[in-house]
């Protein structure tokens, strides 16, 4: 099967047997609660950690995969954006394209005009505030211009116009091809950009479909403890 794919794909006790596929040109959103399995979900489909399962990219094994190919294959994003080097942006950005052995300056320029970093460039990553560190790692992602984003909470610690810049910029990266997988807990990110929503509660997957059959009301009601109202979101 086309794309990046996982069968049975377990680490106990957070995430219990969970299988899903990524395909190439959607935008796929990771939702549940605060513990629901998402960090380990998309860590296991990162190859970041051991246990059962299989994952497997275009039908290939990915831990079959030498390390560079699959770090040019597949970007990854955690949640953390903590950055102790004393670094220039753009050379944190360069980083990314270290898989594929040299640099490529238009590359940057797009991941940081993508990333909306271009006006501190020059600067160091440890004088930024989270949410420009934030923006910084996304851009060193987003520069090899991966077949799939593993991104964990991307729009988190953004502002309302920088989360729908990044939200935006995504729906680009899948526009060209690429699968992209982000972890949300905006319950009205996830429903207004997203192409397909998988539902983690307890660590285990509890629906897979449009963001419309997967957040009903009573779903809503009965995993987040919410329902809709004229002002957002209330609780019940």
């Amino acid at each position: 099967m086309t794309g990046l794919v996982a069968t049975g794909l377990a680490r106990p006790p957070m995430l219990q047997p969970t299988s899903l596929a990524l395909r190439p040109g959607e935008v796929l959103g990771l939702i549940g609660p605060n513990g629901s399995g998402k960090t380990t979900l998309l860590r296991a489909l990162a190859s970041l950690s051991a246990g059962p399962g299989r994952v497997t990219l275009d039908d290939t094994d990915v831990r079959a995969l030498p390390a560079p190919v699959r770090a040019r294959r597949i970007a990854y994003l955690p949640a953390e954006r903590e950055a102790g080097w004393p670094m220039r942006v753009r050379d944190v950005v360069a980083l990314g394209l270290m898989p594929f052995g040299g640099t490529d300056d238009a590359a940057i320029d797009r991941a940081l005009a993508l990333a909306d970093v271009v006006g501190f460039a020059d600067r160091r990553i440890d004088h930024l505030s989270t949410g420009e560190r934030a923006r910084v790692l996304l851009a060193r992602a987003l520069v090899g211009r991966p077949d799939h984003l593993l991104l964990d909470e991307p729009t988190a610690n953004l502002d309302a116009h920088h989360q729908l810049a990044i939200l935006d910029a995504l729906r680009g990266e899948a526009a060209r091809g690429a699968g992209v997988l982000i972890t949300l807990h905006d319950l009205a990110l996830a429903e207004r950009w997203c192409d397909r929503l998988l539902l983690l509660d307890g660590g285990r997957a509890i629906a897979d479909g449009s963001p419309h059959d997967v957040l009903s009301e009573s779903r809503l009601g009965e995993i987040f403890h919410v329902r809709r109202a004229e002002s957002g979101w209330e609780r019940c």
